[in-house]
């Protein structure tokens, strides 16, 4: 096994493989992908509309892929109620970050960047029983601080008090909703599979999804037209952003704590900016270094916190 250290948590001895680190930081490399996507304009489509067809393309490729790969299972009725429960976490999490991100700036929309893994963390300790630990303390705050700094470069962070409160309420249910769907779904995980975890949770966040779907369509006004950008967008944030850093991130889950996993969502602001250097011809300024190398140390602190 690639780099095993053993590790405490609580009073159990457990392995942790340092390539369990990997999935969850893919998951959050492919999610920094989306701020390249957004700039080639699926931000066109109502936000969610948007996270209808984002959920039912995840869904379907995750199906396909459990369908190919996995034995049929027979759940029991409380396992689906606890799908069914994730499905409401994913439900919540993606309309109101479309929604949120859709009434606000770019530098409010960070906010869901920094508060996911703090909420994480956090409840990973309540209702896990998960261990914070100081080392993981103070790495969880030195990859807030150098993730802060990295947004500070790109965005105007003298307007985060301007634009709709509404918006900024619907990020903190953003990110409290993606923490709970982390820490909700590590005994599924565990139990089963990280691929059929995300994918039944995924088919069972579409019906609360589509019922909002109607009524949204009804009320805005927006171009319907088809283009070759908004297709690909649509594609990322179903196939990739959806059903890969889905099963990637609750792959991770099935090594690590909650809390360790949840540091790794610091790295998608990080790859955004390096993919919007290569892609769009954007500029990385000192703070992206300085940003990105603290950061980098607190996601190492943090996964090296039970050597």
């Amino acid at each position: 096994m690639l780099g095993t250290e053993i590790y405490r948590e609580g009073d159990t001895l457990r392995t942790m493989s340092r390539a369990g680190s990997l999935p969850p930081l893919t998951a959050a490399a492919l999610w920094g992908g989306m701020y390249v996507v957004s700039k080639w304009g699926f931000a066109v489509i109502p936000p969610v509309t948007l996270a209808f067809l984002r959920v039912v393309l995840g869904g379907l490729t995750l199906f396909a892929v459990v369908r190919l790969t996995m034995p049929n299972r027979s759940f029991s009725r409380d396992d689906w109620k606890r799908f069914g429960v994730l499905g409401g976490w994913v439900a919540l999490t993606l309309v109101t970050q479309f929604v949120g991100t859709d009434l606000t700036t770019a530098s409010q929309g960070s906010l869901l960047t920094v508060l996911t893994p703090v909420f994480t963390l956090l409840l990973g300790v309540s209702i896990l029983g998960e261990s914070l630990s100081e080392r993981k303390g103070t790495g969880m705050a030195l990859a807030v601080v150098g993730t802060l700094i990295v947004l500070t470069g790109r965005y105007d962070f003298s307007t985060v008090g301007n634009g709709n409160l509404l918006g900024v309420l619907a990020l903190f249910a953003a990110s409290f909703g993606w923490a709970g769907y982390t820490v909700w779904g590590k005994p599924l995980v565990r139990t089963y599979s990280a691929l059929e975890t995300a994918t039944y949770s995924t088919l069972a966040s579409i019906p609360l999804v589509a019922v909002l779907v109607p009524f949204e369509l009804a009320a805005v006004s927006f171009d319907a037209s088809v283009t070759l950008p908004i297709v690909g967008a649509v594609l990322y944030l179903g196939v990739f952003s959806t059903a890969a850093a889905w099963f990637l991130w609750y792959r991770g889950l099935e090594e690590l704590d909650a809390g360790v996993v949840a540091v790794f969502f610091f790295a998608q602001p990080v790859v955004g900016a390096v993919l919007g250097a290569l892609l769009l011809s954007e500029s990385l300024g000192p703070s992206f270094l300085a940003g990105g190398a603290v950061m980098a140390l607190g996601v190492w602190v943090v996964s090296t916190a039970g050597e």
